[in-house]
């Protein structure tokens, strides 16, 4: 069978190659053609369009760069068309998605969506768009099963596909890596700044003020594989760290503690029970209109999941270096970790376990053989 998938980011492209092995498992003729990254494209099939093509961030961003975006769309639906595919999949960023499959569904193509928009943080109204156009949703976080009940629409909770990505991982040895990366012997603490070039210049700065702070730590900035390792050099020349592109879980893994631009990077960093100071701040314009449509309580996926303060999130004005140093002292220490690491093992609990994606792929490819 042929299946079209349509991803955004590197998370993105993360969960479509997760999910591409998963479906070839499942259909060993699977023909697949995908808007991702490189890792979909090191699974298989055919890459369109990169996801670095359309990297754009906040409500300012987007509107800059309309006329782009709509001659992405014009694009993406006119190769849906010449491929036919019996599966259009959709993976999270909803502004370009959403927007496909309003056109898609009409045209009678089968519509699944993996990892749900954030329909549960804000804008609501989308849901009527969703219900009218996606014949199947696939959520990974269990409060987001919850929210679609209230609606009247059935999804499939099939847990969260970074457990599988993070257990299957090849382990890296700590000396070896230390050794490759001209690290010392000092403990280190992870700088993961965002994907995008206007997050990472809104966020690196405040990240590195600290670095003088901490010299019995070694810091180190999780390069996004988005991003050329060139744009980081004048943050680099500015403090006595290092980068290591690409290399992200294996950072984790080594780390004592993390600062990290909210995202799905704050629940990769509670999956390798490291103790993370949550960052986030935005376009002036863009934080405005955020509040303005954002409901929840928290911004990082642990709090929301575990329905509680678990990790310190720092809020636009409230980031700034007297707090980051504060939040970074309290999480190294001993007992304030110990503490920590609890909860985060209630989070992985809550995320339901590993084989996201083999349960998403079985179900795609059952709704499909039931509709022969």
């Amino acid at each position: 069978m042929k299946y079209y998938i349509l991803a955004g980011e590197a998370s993105g492209d993360l969960h479509g190659a997760n999910l591409m092995k998963a479906l070839f498992v499942e259909d060993p003729e699977a023909e697949i053609r995908f808007w991702g990254g490189d890792l979909m494209q090191a699974v298989g099939g055919t890459l369109v369009t990169h996801y670095k093509e359309r990297a754009f961030m906040g409500f300012a961003e987007v509107l800059i760069n309309l006329r782009k975006i709509s001659k992405l769309i014009t694009n993406c639906k006119k190769d849906i068309e010449a491929f036919q595919p019996d599966a259009l999949i959709f993976i999270d960023n909803s502004g370009f998605n959403l927007r496909i499959a309003k056109w898609a569904k009409p045209e009678g193509f089968k519509t699944h969506y993996y990892v749900s928009p954030q329909v549960w943080a804000s804008r609501a109204s989308r849901v009527k768009t969703i219900k009218a156009t996606i014949d199947h949703m696939y959520v990974v976080l269990p409060f987001v099963a919850d929210f679609y009940k209230k609606y009247n629409y059935p999804v499939h909770f099939v847990g969260h596909p970074l457990i599988d990505a993070i257990a299957n991982r090849t382990q890296v040895s700590p000396q070896e890596f230390k050794k490759t990366h001209g690290l010392d012997d000092r403990p280190i603490i992870a700088l993961l700044p965002g994907s995008r070039k206007q997050e990472i210049n809104k966020m690196l700065s405040i990240m590195l003020s600290v670095v003088g702070d901490f010299p019995e730590y070694q810091f180190v900035i999780a390069g996004a594989p988005s991003q050329e390792v060139s744009f980081y050099d004048p943050f680099i020349q500015e403090q006595n760290v290092h980068l290591i592109a690409n290399k992200t879980y294996d950072l984790l893994s080594l780390s004592s503690a993390a600062l990290v631009t909210s995202g799905t990077a704050t629940l990769e960093t509670a999956l390798f029970k490291v103790p993370q100071v949550v960052c986030y701040k935005a376009n002036a314009i863009s934080y405005q209109i955020a509040k303005r449509i954002i409901t929840l309580k928290f911004i990082s996926l642990v709090n929301l999941v575990l329905d509680k303060e678990v990790v310190k999130e720092l809020i636009q004005g409230e980031l700034n270096t007297k707090n980051l140093k504060q939040e970074l002292t309290k999480i190294l220490d001993e007992y304030e970790r110990a503490k920590l690491f609890l909860k985060y093992y209630d989070l992985e609990k809550a995320l339901g376990g590993k084989g996201a994606s083999a349960k998403t792929a079985e179900l795609i490819v059952s709704s499909l053989k039931n509709h022969a």
